[in-house]
């Protein structure tokens, strides 16, 4: 398997041939369409020049053009009839066409390095043809002859070429190097946090990553510690939730196997008889209740159940879970407030968001005092709708809070215990509420009562 780090190497050598070809490419297509013509007028000019002083100097002919090879350029002579001299590095191809010696001898300016043709690999500039050369007519004396001239490239430009090659190389290898240096710095964090999936898969979530980094890979090292936590909060919790219902099961099945064992073996009065079965049916229901719950846990955390959603009216949902309640109610004398305007309508499950409602309402009936009030209010906004279910009971101490919605949680054991309740309601209700994409939120302090917010989007 190739690492990490291989393929960056791989990537980054693709990545410099791909780019020096490309620029190559753009660079000879700039001379072709900018400086080949450029560079065209401005050797028919030094051979104008060169004209213009072989025909005020004929005798100096000879000795001028051999003086102009040694500066650096590369020239042929030409009478068209045989007669041809050389001056300078010979050209690589002598492919001079000989009505193009034609058209010279008669005034015409030759503009071969201009016509040279485009090609996208091959620049022209370096290109020690004779058609790539510009000529023209000089007249020494009474004779006729044909300049054909271009600049020695490798005379004029032969260190700098080996200078700007040197250059250009050891950029790459220099960049190279740089580069894989630089990718250790890149790929070392990416092993660790590798190293540390591996150990998370193997249940050990006490991990250790360098955060200091304010780039991507610092961000991904601390966003990784935090799955971390998360992953091991979530495995605490599945393990406390299977010991909660361990427990929850295993007191119960105690108790009625206790006393149904006591019923069995032993003539007792009528008045015990009957209040050992009526723990026995007390414990069977809270089994049931308990299995019944789970069962609504497990369906809601698996996305089973399916949302059957509609529009209807929250004041006319909220009194029918008022109605449900309404003996105890009574029985403790609350007094319960419904400010829900008759336009307020929301779009969720009537079945599920009932069993809010009741946990909600319930949960207030059975901790405030008696004498005690309960208000249900509620905003409709053009995105959302707000659920205020407020009581003035006794509160909540701010520790508790921020486990109020675990599974199993009670702030009162013994009471919740004696009671029957489960400690799943409130569990429930947040599923409930995340399922229609809603949040629920709790403020209390002892003394002044609790209240729960929901909100819960529009259509």
């Amino acid at each position: 398997m190739k690492s990490l780090y291989f393929r960056v190497f791989l990537i980054t050598l693709a990545v410099i041939l791909a780019s020096s070809m490309l620029g190559f490419l753009t660079s000879n297509i700039y001379y072709h369409i900018k400086l080949k013509p450029y560079n065209d007028e401005k050797l028919v000019g030094i051979a104008e020049q060169m004209k213009l002083f072989i025909e005020s100097e004929p005798d100096a002919m000879e000795r001028y053009l051999q003086n102009a090879a040694s500066l650096g350029y590369e020239i042929y002579v030409t009478d068209g009839q045989g007669e041809a001299h050389f001056y300078g590095q010979r050209f690589r191809q002598q492919d001079l066409d000989k009505q193009i010696v034609a058209h010279v001898l008669n005034g015409d300016v030759y503009h071969g390095v201009a016509q040279f043709p485009n090609e996208p690999f091959i620049s022209g500039f370096f290109e020690n043809r004779l058609s790539n050369t510009v000529g023209v007519l000089i007249q020494p004396s009474d004779k006729r002859f044909a300049l054909f001239m271009r600049p020695d490239v490798l005379l004029q430009f032969g260190e700098l070429r080996i200078f700007f090659a040197l250059i250009g190389l050891l950029t790459v290898i220099i960049s190279i190097v740089l580069f894989l240096i630089s990718t250790r710095y890149l790929v070392k964090p990416i092993t660790r946090l590798t190293e540390a999936t591996k150990r998370i898969a193997q249940g050990n979530y006490n991990l250790r990553l360098p955060t200091r980094r304010r780039d991507e890979i610092g961000q991904l090292a601390g966003h990784f510690m935090i799955m971390s936590r998360e992953l091991e909060r979530v495995d605490q919790a599945r393990q406390q939730f299977v010991a909660n219902v361990s427990h929850e099961i295993q007191s119960p099945l105690t108790s009625i196997q206790g006393f149904a064992n006591v019923l069995a073996k032993q003539e007792l009065p009528k008045e015990e008889r009957e209040r050992y079965a009526a723990i026995i049916e007390a414990e069977s229901r809270h089994l049931s209740m308990l299995g019944k719950q789970l069962l609504t846990l497990s369906s809601l955390d698996q996305g089973a159940e399916a949302l059957n959603k509609k529009v209807f009216s929250l004041r006319n949902h909220i009194r029918q879970a008022v109605r449900v309640l309404q003996w105890q109610l009574q029985e403790k004398e609350l007094l319960i407030k419904l400010s829900v305007p008759e336009s307020v309508a929301i779009y969720g499950d009537e079945v599920l968001l009932m069993q809010v409602w009741m946990n909600l309402l319930g949960n207030a009936v059975n901790h405030i005092p008696p004498g005690s009030s309960i208000e249900v209010r509620a905003e409709q906004l053009p995105s959302h709708t707000t659920i205020f279910i407020e009581d003035t009971g006794e509160g909540i101490d701010p520790e508790h809070l921020p486990f109020l919605f675990d599974r199993f949680y009670r702030v009162d054991r013994a009471r919740e215990r004696a009671s029957g309740r489960t400690g799943l309601g409130l569990a429930i209700v947040k599923k409930i509420v995340q399922l229609h994409e809603g949040k629920i939120e709790v403020s209390s302090s002892p003394g002044t009562g609790t209240r729960f917010t929901l909100t819960l989007p529009q259509l």
